[in-house]
């Protein structure tokens, strides 16, 4: 994209915007993945259908999202974020109108598909955005991604406690959101590609920068799925807690994702992007015990909602890392998200599959052990921070920092 100036004013707008939108997409997800079980039901699935058809929506996403660059020099970012938002808000409809398995392979293949492409775009801007102010705001705008995935999430414990049919549930959310999406968009930054400015490939590998920065992502984005897509069926099956309880359950994980986002810049930037991850994966680890262990839902919740606070920077910081690490941040952040949404591929299917051979105890096994490999191998984004600090332009220092 071209470099073009902008006053304080318009960064300011286009910080809040970005946020917006962030917050938009998360209410989306948040939506969705407490209506899982009825779903389920719904479509008269097994756990292993059910995980098979999840898998879905990281396919569709992994598929579509290198389309996103490309899709962005040819419309610009603003147009082209405006009508990505509001295909992924009215996606959401698509999953509840399912009645088989088949049908909903292929609503959670759009789904994803729109999610994919709307995610990178939206990164995208957040770390122009980050260029021009100087310093870190990926942690506190997927901080917002997990306010809005709070709040759907809370709309549909509610709508879960009151036996609410999900395609209305669906259709309300929709609207609200795809209003509030295309609101939001029109004060992002519009920007446009430079006229010698080759346009992307519509596919294309993820360059090799991304690789490792995108196995951290790849274990988070793991433990993050499954405690999405699988929180309230593990209360619901393995405790024989009730709808309401269950899907609480998926709120309180998104509760303390949110918390730990929003107040993730002041802690990356006091303790660096290295030592936060570490520990981040130490408490997931925790976490991730408690669900295994748990006998009661409180147990679990905890456990859930701990693993929550673990995973909470990871994923912004692989993001803003990416975005730092080479010329064209649209593809590296796609490079990344590919990685990451694989494993969200992965995670659903494995989770079902293994719970259909044995049970969500052993699965959610699988779950610790990748948490924990965030302590492991949180030292490949070492030299990313670095790089990531040193490659703030000259403009960005010439436009004042606008506090929230």
């Amino acid at each position: 994209m071209g470099d073009v100036g902008y006053t304080r004013d318009e960064v300011r707008r286009a910080r809040y915007a970005v946020a917006a939108v962030f917050a938009v997409h998360g209410a989306v997800t948040g939506s969705f993945a407490t209506r899982v079980p009825w779903i389920q039901d719904h479509a008269s699935l097994s756990a292993g259908q059910l995980g098979f058809a999840l898998a879905f929506t990281a396919f569709g996403a992994s598929c579509a999202m290198p389309l996103a660059g490309r899709i962005s020099h040819r419309f610009g970012s603003r147009t082209a974020l405006r009508g990505l938002i509001a295909l992924w808000t009215l996606a959401l409809v698509l999953p509840s109108f399912a009645p088989n398995l088949y049908t909903l392979c292929l609503a959670m293949f759009v789904y994803g598909a729109t999610a994919g492409m709307a995610d990178v775009a939206m990164n995208a801007l957040g770390v122009e955005v980050e260029r021009l102010l100087g310093k870190s705001i990926m942690s506190g705008l997927h901080g917002m991604w997990s306010a809005g995935a709070l709040t759907g999430s809370a709309a549909g414990t509610l709508a879960a406690h009151l036996g609410a049919d999900a395609r209305v549930h669906f259709a309300l959310a929709a609207g609200v959101l795809t209003v509030l999406g295309l609101l939001a968009c029109g004060w992002v930054l519009d920007l446009q590609p430079a006229e010698d400015e080759e346009p992307p490939p519509r596919f294309a590998l993820p360059p090799r920068s991304a690789l490792l920065i995108g196995a951290v992502g790849f274990c988070a984005v793991f433990a993050e799925g499954a405690s999405l897509d699988w929180s309230a069926v593990f209360l619901r099956d393995r405790l024989d807690s009730s709808a309401g309880l269950a899907a609480a359950s998926t709120t309180g994980f998104m509760l303390t994702m949110a918390v730990a986002r929003i107040a993730g810049d002041a802690v990356v930037n006091r303790f660096g992007a290295v030592r936060t991850v570490r520990a981040g994966g130490v408490l997931a680890g925790l976490g991730g015990l408690l669900v295994v262990a748990a006998g009661y839902p409180a147990v679990a919740m905890a456990g859930f909602a701990l693993m929550g606070l673990g995973i909470a920077v990871v994923v912004p910081l692989c993001f803003a890392a990416a975005g730092h690490s080479g010329p064209n941040p649209s593809q590296a952040i796609a490079g990344v998200a590919t990685i990451t949404y694989t494993s969200g591929l992965i995670a659903p299917s494995l989770i079902g599959g293994v719970a259909q051979a044995t049970s969500l105890t052993v699965s959610f096994c699988v779950v610790t052990a990748l948490a924990c490999g965030l302590a492991l191998f949180a030292g490949v984004l070492r030299t990313a921070e670095r790089g990531g600090r040193t490659r703030v332009s000259p403009q960005a220092a010439a436009v004042p920092d606008p506090r929230p």
